[in-house]
């Protein structure tokens, strides 16, 4: 039998479910800063200050050493609104929630998930840690050595998670069949393409993780001259004059003399650091020269080192990849590399229909007007939101077919 007319804050609770249980990203990143922004009427751009861990270093001896304080922080601001604009009528309205749900809701908010999910996973490009393993199957042994690195990045072990691509997860799963029937997970629900949990993740399957096509590259790049610690870019020279598109913004590469330390103790771990393209994508000139902004900052020094020396002069840049080549992305993350937040869009006064509500941390308004001159009533479905990397070392990509 059906329901009284539907509310606007029924559709919207059901709207949010779905678009909830459709997003296992965002679903799996840190979402604490979404009480930041939930007051009634944010706007496009308003933002919030994020402190990073303070970092020290330790003393040997009895003299005391007395070190600062300084504290880094990062910008999280709103600045992306999406919707979807729809029209039904007070007939359509008239339908159970279920009926209504399949017929009008599901359609337009998995668009809208997709879009969300999508935006979000585009971070994926600022994580500088890479296990490569192109234009092969995903193997155990090279999830391991994802989960090495973010074990040697002190990675908490807690809301770990391995989000594949849609190739990956079928390799992966044949190699380990059988070892993702948990009794524990199997009794919860889920959310949509959750595969279960082994190795410590809980692994999801996403369709909007996408490819990475590297630069066109060419030559045989150097470091052109002394590099500063704690610097953000690099100077190179001996690449081919006048390439566009040298090189992309998410490329990974290491620099020769230049390894990763132990985040606490310093020590050289024995492996070249590496680093990712940021910022914008990079040319080079007329003479082979390109200046690169990298993360992470090149630091040699101090409570914040990552590297046991800054590039020494003619240091060469060693790719994995092909130059030119697309390979699959696949991620594993622990929560508080990323983050995501969104706002209380502002409740206009005076209209038919409308409603706003939160689910998960989620804010979603939903607003409908009748429209006299078509005789309809013209929907629209609005998020407003922000993302952030804010630890980068607690990720790793995993580069593959």
């Amino acid at each position: 039998m059906a329901n009284s007319i539907l509310s606007p804050t029924a559709v919207t609770r059901e709207a949010l479910r779905i678009l909830h249980q459709k997003c296992n990203f965002i679903g799996a990143i840190n979402r604490q800063y979404d009480e930041s922004f939930a007051r009634s009427g944010a706007k496009v751009g308003e933002k919030v200050k994020i402190r990073l861990p303070n970092q020290y270093t330790v003393r040997s001896g009895a003299a005391l050493s007395a070190q600062d304080t300084t504290e880094t922080s990062l910008d999280l601001a709103v600045t992306t609104q999406k919707g979807v604009d729809m029209n039904f009528s007070s007939a359509e309205l008239s339908l159970s929630l279920d009926d209504f749900s399949k017929r009008v809701l599901e359609p337009a908010v998995s668009v809208l998930a997709a879009a969300i999910e999508a935006d979000a996973l585009s971070m994926r490009r600022e994580v500088y840690q890479q296990v490569n393993n192109h234009g092969q199957a995903l193997t155990f042994a090279r999830l391991l050595a994802g989960r090495k690195k973010l074990e040697d990045s002190l990675t908490p072990p807690a809301n770990r998670t391995a989000l594949l691509n849609t190739t990956d997860n079928a390799d992966l799963v044949d190699a380990l069949k059988g070892l993702f029937h948990d009794e524990d997970g199997l009794a919860r629900q889920y959310r949509e393409g959750s595969m279960g949990r082994t190795a410590g993740f809980e692994f999801y399957e996403n369709t909007h993780l996408g490819t990475h096509t590297a630069g066109a590259r060419g030559g045989t790049p150097l470091i052109n001259g002394a590099t500063a610690d704690g610097a953000t870019q690099i100077v190179t020279d001996g690449w081919t004059n006048s390439v566009t598109g040298l090189l992309k913004v998410g490329d990974i590469f290491e620099i020769t003399g230049v390894n990763a330390v132990h985040p606490e103790t310093k020590a050289d771990l024995g492996v070249r650091q590496q680093f990712v393209v940021s910022g914008s994508d990079v040319n080079s000139n007329g003479s082979g020269q390109a200046t690169i902004a990298v993360s992470p900052a090149i630091v040699a020094s101090g409570p914040r080192q990552n590297v046991t020396a800054v590039p020494a002069d003619n240091a060469p840049l060693l790719f994995a990849s092909t130059a030119g080549s697309t390979v699959g992305q696949s991620l594993l993350f622990q929560e508080d590399a990323f983050t995501f937040a969104t706002a209380d869009l502002v409740m206009p006064r005076g209209v038919d229909w409308a409603a706003r509500e939160v689910y998960d941390g989620i804010s979603m308004r939903i607003v409908r007007q009748y429209d006299i001159n078509a005789d309809k009533f013209p929907t629209r479905l609005d998020i407003l939101y922000g993302y952030k990397t804010l630890r980068p070392q607690l990720a790793c990509r995993l580069a593959n077919n």
